[in-house]
């Protein structure tokens, strides 16, 4: 069994909680999806606490923060919290030796993984990092025709925080859809196993899934959402929408 888990966005109580559930049901295997920063007031203490997972790829705030030039095209809030996260890193301080540790992991994360039919990455085979998988692309089939083409089997994303399942027919088919559990079938899937610190999808709580080879379980796991926003709220540097939103799960 694995957990596969996505978009923290340096929301610690989040994490905190998420990984909590993941000892609860006796799981050590932890698979991340990239976005370990940004948006959020604790971008080191997430880093931190990931630093042993079984295996974090590359998101594109990861890339933003690793390279200033690859937050081009990030809103204004998004680039405010990315210059904010690079300050956290900084190896002029008495964090330096943490600092180093937590350089080096951002910088070694790869952008995709790949085994036995299963590929793992933060967008989509199209773009990696930046590339994103719709719910609403089930209407667009040229967009869904190129990503699927990449898929040999299973495609486990983030990166739009909406967690659900795509089927070759051209069908979405979201977790409430299939009570929460879905059994591997031998059709091309893509899982979006939504958002550990940032949910979209109007769910407050935070997501992720289990995965057993066979059969992906979505979990929603509450945490103390307050906490984090009011941590948000006292950094100038972070928009108090990025803590606002929180609470609508938006």
């Amino acid at each position: 069994m694995q957990a596969i888990i996505s978009d923290i966005h340096s929301n610690l109580e989040a994490l905190q909680a998420v990984l909590a559930d993941i000892r609860a049901h006796g799981v050590k295997e932890i698979i991340c999806l990239g976005d370990v920063i940004g948006y959020g007031p604790n971008p080191k203490e997430c880093v931190d606490a990931l630093l042993d997972c079984h295996l974090c790829l590359l998101g594109n705030h990861e890339e933003a923060v690793l390279n200033m030039v690859r937050a081009h095209g990030f809103n204004p809030r998004a680039s405010r919290a990315v210059r904010w996260t690079v300050t956290q890193f900084d190896m002029l301080t008495g964090d330096r030796e943490a600092n180093s540790r937590r350089w080096d992991f951002m910088g070694s994360l790869a952008k995709r993984y790949e085994c036995n039919g299963v590929l793992l990455l933060h967008g989509s085979p199209i773009d990696y990092t930046r590339g994103y998988i719709y719910t609403s692309d089930i209407r667009n089939p040229n967009k869904m025709e190129r990503i699927f083409a990449e898929v040999q089997h299973l495609l486990f994303v983030g990166h739009t925080h909406v967690p659900g399942i795509w089927l070759d027919d051209m069908t979405f088919h979201s977790p409430r859809d299939v009570d929460h559990q879905y059994a591997i079938t031998p059709r091309k899937t893509i899982i979006n196993v939504g958002s550990v610190g940032q949910p979209r999808d109007l769910d407050p709580r935070a997501c992720y899934a289990l995965f057993d080879g066979s059969t992906v379980i979505f979990r929603r796991v509450p945490y103390d959402v307050q906490t984090t926003v009011k941590k948000i709220r006292a950094i100038k540097e972070l928009d108090h929408f990025l803590g606002d939103r929180l609470l609508r799960g938006a």
